[in-house]
């Protein structure tokens, strides 16, 4: 065994160097696809952080990521961007049987009704501010569509915001999100007011449990309070706290999404009038290719549970394995002419849950791919229909995405002028 394993190490590329963080933090979603590219191979061996890491890219590789009960996330995210992304005692943090039973709360408050619901919610408080867009000399379009999604989803969660209130946590959020890639400053500030966002949710789940909180008894806030973990033991508050958050900053973070349609619409005119026209599956394709062209989270880490074999190399318990996920959503093999914007390609996809992973692969689930997705997708049609009805100008302004920027944004955020309703 130990000359077999010798030997087919020999046969992963190996980067040279003694690190590479400060490669990763320059070139972001570029990093591993490149060096794939380079080396001819789907996996390669490089260090990051000072520690051995295998990165793999594509379809096949996505297939071995996903395996059910594979892979733990405990010890492959670095502690400054789990503590802003889901944070310890979350369902991301969980194994077995206890991360089923925890996916399965995430899974039961995203069912149809709920993702129409909160559509439908967003799409209100998207008109609810035009009147102030005909008013305002630039609108900054990313901007003004995270406070969108935070009001709107803290009201289907059942709690109520004042304005204040409501901006003060559209800021938590979305410093939770801009930090959550980076080090120094930017994510310093996510982690302190992530802190702050915390003690919130703690006083919403204390409130619910001891019955000082008035709150609809199948709300999302509720449900959470009352959840129960695979040995019926109440979360504990600090966890309960977690979640909650879990629940609502994933949802403002798909302003990014919301942002990049706004720029695929304003370079792809000849999509607006279907758009505009609501047919479902035209909105479909465009929320798809959206959400695979456009970088969302660049890659996503596990740590072996158990030893395995995968392109005759042994994998070991405690490996470090990172899958690419921009570089396998843009790979030639699986995208015809993946650089090129063009729905058109989701016409007739099979659907297949390890080509397309910007949320993670596999199945929702039994693994970890994004409980949210369906919602992400739902928000992408809804409020692109309500862009793509409006008329607006878009100035002259800087729309370069900064691929070395984690996550990335167009420098401008997509600002719009002489914003007129559709109705």
């Amino acid at each position: 065994m130990t000359t077999t394993t010798a030997v087919a190490r020999t046969a992963i590329p190996r980067e040279p160097g003694i690190d590479h963080t400060v490669a990763l933090l320059r070139e972001g979603y570029r990093f591993i696809g490149e060096r794939c590219q380079a080396y001819g191979s789907d996996v390669f061996e490089t260090r990051l952080m000072m520690s051995r890491v295998f990165c793999v890219s594509g379809e096949d590789a996505a297939r071995m990521f996903y395996v059910p009960d594979r892979f733990t996330r405990r010890g492959a995210l670095p502690p400054n961007a789990l503590t802003l992304l889901q944070d310890y005692g979350s369902a991301i943090m969980l194994d077995g049987q206890a991360h089923r039973h925890r996916k399965r709360l995430f899974m039961s408050l995203l069912q149809r009704q709920s993702v129409e619901r909160m559509t439908q919610l967003a799409v209100e408080q998207w008109r609810a501010r035009i009147d102030a867009w005909e008013g305002m000399k630039e609108v900054v379009l990313h901007d003004e569509v995270e406070g969108i999604l935070c009001r709107a989803v803290c009201a289907w969660a059942g709690i109520e915001l004042g304005a204040g209130e409501a901006r003060e946590r559209t800021v938590e959020f979305a410093a939770m999100i801009d930090g959550a890639g980076s080090v120094g400053a930017r994510n310093a500030r996510g982690q302190m007011l992530r802190a702050q966002t915390e003690r919130w949710a703690r006083g919403l789940i204390e409130g619910v449990r001891d019955g000082s909180l008035d709150v609809a008894h199948d709300c999302a806030l509720a449900i959470i309070a009352r959840h129960q973990d695979e040995n019926g033991k109440a979360l504990p508050l600090n966890v309960a706290a977690v979640e909650l958050v879990n629940l609502l900053r994933p949802t403002v973070a798909v302003a990014r999404y919301i942002t990049f349609a706004a720029l695929a619409l304003h370079q792809n005119p000849q999509y607006r009038e279907g758009l505009a026209a609501g047919h479902d599956d035209r909105l479909q394709c465009f929320a798809q290719e959206v959400r695979r062209f456009y970088p969302f989270f660049p890659m996503v880490g596990g740590r072996a549970l158990q030893p395995f074999e995968w392109r005759g190399h042994l994998f070991l318990p405690g490996d470090w394995v990172v899958l690419d996920l921009y570089g396998t959503n843009h790979d030639p093999a699986l995208w015809p002419r993946p650089n090129v914007f063009r729905p058109e390609r989701f016409e007739n996809w099979d659907g297949n849950p390890f080509t397309l992973i910007p949320q993670g692969g596999g199945e929702h689930d039994s693994g970890h791919r994004c409980a949210g997705e369906f919602l992400t997708i739902a928000l992408i049609k809804g409020l692109t229909r309500e862009l793509a009805a409006m008329r607006y100008v878009v100035p002259r302004q800087n729309m370069w995405i900064d691929l070395g920027r984690l996550p990335a944004i167009p420098a401008s955020r997509f600002i719009m002028s002489n914003v007129q309703p559709a109705y």
